[in-house]
């Protein structure tokens, strides 16, 4: 065998254990299956879910939302817009005891508003947008999904009963989390969503209710007082 074959043998095994190697660091990376389950909660769970159990599909949108939207960096809000999106959010919550698909429009709204001046795509483009939040706010994401399915559903006016309305209200719950997430300094963010994911595992209604937001749940709201549409 000639020295030009040897070297070109060489230089062929050295790239298969060089590829070999990457891809094995991949696997066990960061976007590694352990890796996004702990960053991504009940996200993880769900993703599987909606692939029917296949978490190796699962983990590979995971993964390629972590490449698209991780280098994210959320913009600050100053003092005078957080007072307005608070306010906004407490008129919406107080709305709801008379007017609940009204309220959840609003909130629906309220959310794609707020994640677009934090940095997050805008809210005409729902999906992407939801999937930078999943990559920054995984615990909290899925109020933002539910509150936004249920304002579709209610946008065609059909008059609801009981269980709609008990929906809406589980709806503002959830979406109230991610709200408070959005509004919450990011020094405090993993705090904040370890109070959140105990809050609830309490039956809190509320979530993380020691956030920076000011507003509350109306009386009537936490007690299932709301009035159908």
């Amino acid at each position: 065998m000639s020295t030009g074959m040897i070297i070109a043998l060489i230089v062929i095994v050295a790239a298969v254990v060089v590829v070999a190697a990457v891809l094995a660091l991949r696997a066990k990376g960061p976007h590694g299956g352990r890796d996004l389950k702990r960053r991504f909660g009940p996200e993880y769970d769900r993703t599987v879910a909606r692939h029917d159990g296949d978490a190796k599909a699962a983990e590979r949108e995971l993964t390629e939302r972590v490449e698209r939207h991780g280098s994210l960096r959320e913009r600050p809000l100053d003092a005078s817009r957080r007072e307005q999106y608070e306010a906004r959010w407490t008129a919406a919550q107080e709305r709801f005891v008379d007017a609940p698909r009204e309220a959840v429009a609003e909130a629906d709204r309220l959310l794609a508003e707020l994640a677009a001046e934090r940095g997050f795509p805008d809210g005409g483009q729902y999906e992407e947008q939801l999937a930078a939040l999943s990559v920054h706010h995984a615990h909290h994401v899925h109020g933002y999904r539910h509150v936004h399915r249920v304002a579709r559903v209610g946008a065609g006016g059909q008059d609801g009963d009981r269980s709609d309305t008990e929906e809406m209200r589980e709806a503002m719950v959830e979406a109230r989390s991610l709200f408070e997430d959005l509004m919450s300094s990011t020094r405090h963010r993993g705090a904040n969503a370890e109070r959140g994911d105990e809050a609830a595992a309490d039956g809190d209604p509320r979530g993380n209710g020691h956030h920076e937001s000011r507003g509350h749940l109306p009386w009537a709201f936490n007690r299932r007082h709301a009035k159908g549409s």
